[in-house]
């Protein structure tokens, strides 16, 4: 496999190093919380700004609207909490205060999706990917490591416009070399293959690489992508790539409805219709369990993807 790796982190601590970055680098960054500093790793950002950080506790509705107002006076405020109380809970704010205005708002939100484990269905949101990209002008933004978390953490800062930044909670594979480029829109082909496409993002990204080595060993050739930027969805990566396979599996740790396999298919039906398989979780909410018993459960792992594969083929 071209991508290794030597230990696992979190990708939520690569959000809390970005912004302790940022607390360095950018005086207009500010960082509001919503009474779970730890789970979003801000202590560092704390210590070197404390006077940049808000403490708003329980009250998600409450940050969004002052994020709204901090962003008016030119600073670039990171709001934090889980996935979850990030999108549904606080959707009329975001609406009408950030995403109708063009605010310069960015949404962190961690602990999303089936990953979050032990916590269970209320808190494991499969939904907010859809939610955020139907709002005119957010940009949707999905991280697969450690360091394209932190990377992205950095280079949105920079981008002028609202985003919706969203991680993870467990220890992952960092297989990402640290110093590669994060660029907002722009896909990346992790590996070249002629038989089919795979599209991920998120945790299912290594997922797909793992799955494509696997089936290697069968003589199928995999074409990976990765995609950490939904919305705007980088057309041009996938449709030269379908243009050589004929054939597309897409993976998310999302509700196949609104996901990013979803945002593919409608593009592709309108561009180039190519065959498609979809591994995502099918209209159901999640239970509790440890994240890795329920990507198998609800086959979103890399056998997952090596099962999609064989379909298409077949």
């Amino acid at each position: 496999m071209k991508y290794t790796y030597t230990e696992k982190k979190d990708t939520r601590s690569g959000f809390g190093a970005g912004l302790a970055e940022l607390a360095d680098k950018n005086p207009n960054v500010v960082a509001l919380c919503a009474d779970l500093i730890g789970s979003l790793k801000m202590e560092k950002f704390i210590e070197k700004a404390p006077e940049r950080f808000y403490q708003v506790g329980i009250a998600e509705a409450n940050m969004m609207g002052l994020a709204a107002g901090l962003s008016i006076t030119g600073k670039i405020p990171f709001t934090g909490t889980f996935a979850n109380f990030s999108t549904s809970r606080v959707y009329d704010q975001i609406r009408q205060s950030i995403a109708y205005s063009n605010k310069n708002v960015k949404i962190c939100a961690s602990h999303a999706g089936l990953t979050l484990g032990e916590d269970g269905a209320t808190h494991q949101v499969l939904e907010d990917i859809g939610m955020m990209k139907m709002l005119p002008g957010m940009t949707v933004i999905n991280t697969c490591d450690y360091n394209q978390t932190k990377a992205a953490t950095l280079a949105i800062a920079d981008f002028e416009g609202p985003v919706y930044l969203r991680f993870g909670r467990p220890v992952v594979p960092v297989f990402i070399p640290e110093d590669m480029p994060f660029e907002i829109g722009k896909g990346i082909l992790l590996q070249e293959g002629t038989d089919v496409t795979i599209v991920a993002t998120g945790h299912l990204v290594w997922e797909s690489l793992v799955a494509a080595d696997e089936l290697e060993k069968e003589g199928i050739s995999c074409e990976v992508i990765n995609i950490h930027t939904i919305k705007p969805l980088d057309e041009e990566i996938i449709l030269k790539s379908v243009e050589k396979t004929g054939k597309i599996v897409t993976a998310e740790e999302h509700n196949y409805l609104g996901g990013l396999g979803e945002s593919i298919a409608g593009m592709l039906a309108r561009r180039r219709p190519t065959r498609q398989e979809f591994v995502a979780v099918n209209d159901t909410f999640g239970e509790s369990a440890t994240p890795a018993e329920l990507m198998k459960k609800y086959k979103i792992d890399a056998a997952a993807v090596t099962e999609a594969v064989k379909r298409i083929l077949a």
